[in-house]
């Protein structure tokens, strides 16, 4: 071994031509929400790729494999077993190695079965797991999308009862079985599409029960899904960082979302700025961020009205110009304020 990381728990270490038998029952933790992390400054890379080594030495279940951003630099593609897990790993960052970290939204594992023998030769198997958005293959080569699911136990006081079920039903769960412990506590099993409840399904669920509700959940396989993947485009050109994979059912009103916070995020320019999301070619929500404007027909007081409109036509001329060569510049905490799913109050 030439490196410390390779020595995984479980493994069962022997005197060279003296074999044993391996201890039985060992399985590695399986990663289930999968963050994209990258410094904030890229001069900090080196010491932040320390900091993970440190880290990771003492916490075997997170998985680090390189990745690469158009917008972020380079950075890493980390797999947590849940996003308690992440949040943690990421103050510890913070608290013990003083490292400031851009960390995307959490993604979860898809998997997808493809069609076209040109890219089961590509990847030598016929099933290929997502992790990064960038990855998702073209539906026309695919044959079937799985989206990972759990097995949820929620159990709560009976008033709450009608409110937890809405809830569940908007994050696609399938009801399984609802028992009443007592004559004040019910316990409801349901079938949920991980990516439903990674981000903000307990923050919920605990606002609802006024707090009094509890959640557990366990792996429960993958299923079929109509699974498709979103693009947010910046004045035509596509933002990396801000696609997302969703289901087809809730596309339209999450781009729609996206737009907006979008607009409401990026700083304005001296040019019009078209924000929209797309599925493909189709554009299914768009929103448009005003430029600055300076008053050119300022000084004209009276006069003939033919001045005031060749003011106005030049300077119309100049913005549309610049949006073609002037380049939108999106903040990099904007990434992590825009994808985040609680609705502003």
């Amino acid at each position: 071994m030439k490196e410390v990381a390779e020595a995984q728990i479980g493994d069962t270490l022997f005197l060279y031509k003296q074999p044993v038998e391996p201890l039985p029952g060992f399985k590695s933790a399986k990663p289930m929400v999968f963050a994209g992390i990258y410094p904030i400054d890229q001069t900090e890379y080196n010491n932040l790729k320390s900091a993970l080594e440190r880290l990771t030495l003492n916490d075997s279940s997170v998985t680090v494999h390189r990745d690469s951003s158009l917008a972020l630099g380079a950075g890493w593609r980390l797999g947590f077993l849940g996003l308690l897990h992440m949040e943690v790993f990421n103050q510890r960052l913070e608290q013990e190695y003083n490292m400031s970290v851009i960390l995307t939204a959490p993604t979860v594992p898809y998997k997808a079965v493809l069609s076209s023998a040109k890219l089961i030769k590509e990847y030598g198997k016929e099933q290929i797991t997502i992790i990064n958005p960038a990855q998702f293959p073209d539906k026309l080569s695919v044959s079937e999308y799985l989206e990972p699911t759990v097995l949820g136990t929620i159990v709560t006081p009976h008033e709450y009862i009608g409110k937890i079920i809405t809830l569940c039903q908007d994050r696609r769960a399938v009801q399984k079985d609802m028992l009443y412990i007592d004559e004040n506590r019910v316990m409801l099993k349901y079938l949920f599409p991980l990516n439903e409840i990674v981000v903000d399904f307990y923050d919920a669920l605990k606002s609802l029960s006024s707090g009094y509700a509890s959640f557990d959940y366990e792996d429960a396989g993958y299923q079929s899904a109509d699974l498709i993947k979103m693009d947010i485009l910046l004045n035509g050109n596509p933002v990396e960082e801000l696609a997302t994979i969703i289901h087809n059912d809730k596309a339209r009103a999450a781009g729609k979302l996206l737009c907006e916070r979008l607009k409401e995020t990026i700083p304005r320019q001296l040019f019009e700025i078209a924000i929209q999301a797309a599925i493909g070619k189709k554009i299914i929500a768009r929103e448009t961020l005003k430029a600055y404007r300076k008053n050119v027909v300022a000084k004209c007081y009276g006069g003939d009205i033919t001045r005031r409109m060749k003011l106005l036509k030049r300077q119309a001329e100049g913005k549309r110009l610049m949006r073609k060569i002037g380049n939108v510049e999106v903040p990099r905490d904007a990434f992590i304020r825009v994808l985040k799913r609680e609705t502003d109050k």
